[in-house]
């Protein structure tokens, strides 16, 4: 069996009928991906299967498999999630909504952009997926108010998530993942990848303004409508905003501050939303307590939540059978040591397979993998483009689709739950491509900045 990076054995020895462990994981990861892809069947139930298929015919057993769920990436989203859901009560993103939309003058084409530029800071700062929690319900209220269609917002605020994301060390999982294996600081990534996100942000903002900006209609009736709201008339809570506002800012701290003293964010959201519920449970009765605790509870999507763990689980198995690490250990011997070659392949590669396969294992297999070529490539020092390329393709290929990235499912939720569903193959069909060409600015970046 081939070897596992995590240690041991690539699969348990019981795989049944004496079947080919890779070659079992690989079919049923790819059955419970068409079936994501066509939705035929709830993604959740399909990705649980899925991982059952995985431990049932023997693949790993289920020690194994909950292994490979990042709990850290499980409690942010948990954690965050009741955040948002207890603050949304104080009024506090309609008032955000209505400033934003004031200050644009209900003008959609401005809308556009700054939503997209707001997405991409706060990724940067806090990290992709809380950021897409807190702007995409304000953009469906807004797109409501002017009757448009919020695909476009929300199409945009994907990529702006993970453009955002890829510039810090905090910003999304890969680089989160990269940093704690290689040691960079949060500044490495402010000098590395920073540039290349706000290069490419403007690129794309570009592009998402010559599609659908300049086409934008709406009418001096909304326009005028939405600006006569007065935007402190939606703070229902004041009290509750204090709070909300107060944990907020703790989390923040603890998520710049945590990272370099061993505490995750899993956590830090997790704790926080904790103390937010306590703050709003102390002075009632148990009876109350328990009512308004599983309200908070209630606003976490929870299908979403089982979907991740599903997906870790499925991806694990085919990433302890071997594949990825075959894959990728293929993809460097190509290369012949040649460290422009692979910083160039490994950006390339890492991008497609992370809008279909999820960035956050696909990286964890690469590190090892580039870890163990470092003293034959000149050392330390000599590698850093190919961890800077590891990181541009990752986070970029996270856009190729909807699977791709945690923040691009969580759009994906929110928006279903709002009645603008978005297609896995409507987003793909325009996501691959414009994927593909961010990747391409990010290779003129690396050639021009690394390799020259």
């Amino acid at each position: 069996m081939s070897p596992n990076p995590h240690g041991g054995a690539s699969a348990d020895p019981s795989v049944i009928f004496g079947w080919d462990p890779m070659i079992t994981a690989t079919i049923i990861l790819c059955v419970a991906y068409a079936f994501i892809i066509s939705e035929k069947l709830n993604r959740a139930v399909v990705s649980l299967i899925g991982a059952g298929l995985m431990i049932f015919l023997g693949v790993m057993n289920q020690h194994t498999a909950v292994q490979g769920i990042d709990f850290n990436t499980i409690f942010l989203l948990i954690g965050m999630m009741a955040i948002v859901g207890i603050t949304k009560k104080s009024g506090v993103f309609q008032y955000v909504a209505i400033l934003t939309a004031k200050t644009m003058k209900g003008n959609p084409r401005s809308l556009l952009a700054g939503l997209a530029i707001i997405t991409a800071v706060f990724s940067a700062l806090l990290d992709n997926v809380t950021t897409v929690m807190l702007i995409v319900p304000v953009t469906l209220l807004l797109t409501d108010q002017l009757k448009l269609n919020a695909y476009p917002f929300l199409f945009s605020q994907i990529f702006a998530s993970n453009v955002g994301g890829m510039a810090t060390l905090i910003g999304d999982p890969p680089n989160i993942l990269i940093g704690s294996a290689v040691g960079f600081s949060f500044m490495d990534f402010v000098y590395n990848t920073a540039p290349a996100a706000f290069i490419i942000l403007a690129f794309i903002l570009v592009f998402f303004d010559l599609i659908w900006g300049r086409k934008f209609e709406v009418s001096m009736r909304l326009r005028a409508r939405l600006m006569a709201f007065e935007p402190r008339e939606a703070l229902t809570d004041v009290p509750l905003l204090m709070k909300s506002l107060v944990v907020m800012a703790l989390v923040i701290f603890g998520f710049v501050w945590g990272h370099g003293h061993g505490l995750e964010p899993g956590s830090v959201a997790l704790v926080g939303a904790a103390v937010l519920m306590l703050l709003e449970i102390y002075k009632f009765g148990p009876e109350e307590q328990a009512h308004k605790v599983h309200q908070a509870l209630g606003e976490v999507e929870w299908e979403t939540i089982f979907f991740f763990m599903g997906l870790f689980m499925l991806v694990y198995g085919v990433e302890r059978a071997g594949l990825l690490s075959l894959l990728g250990q293929e993809l460097l011997d190509f290369t012949q040591g040649d460290i422009a070659f692979t910083a160039i392949l490994v950006l390339w590669s890492s991008a497609v397979f992370s809008a279909i396969v999820d960035n956050i294992p696909f990286v964890a297999t690469m590190i090892p993998l580039i870890e163990s070529m470092q003293d034959k490539m000149g050392g330390h020092e000599a590698i850093l483009p190919i961890w800077w390329a590891l990181s541009l393709g990752a986070c970029l290929g996270g856009n190729g689709s909807l699977v791709g990235a945690s923040a691009n499912v969580m759009v994906a939720s929110f928006a279903e739950r709002a009645g603008q569903r978005i297609s896995f193959l409507k987003f793909m069909k325009l996501g691959f491509p414009l994927m593909i060409a961010t990747i391409a600015v990010a290779h003129v970046y690396l050639e021009y900045v690394y390799l020259r």
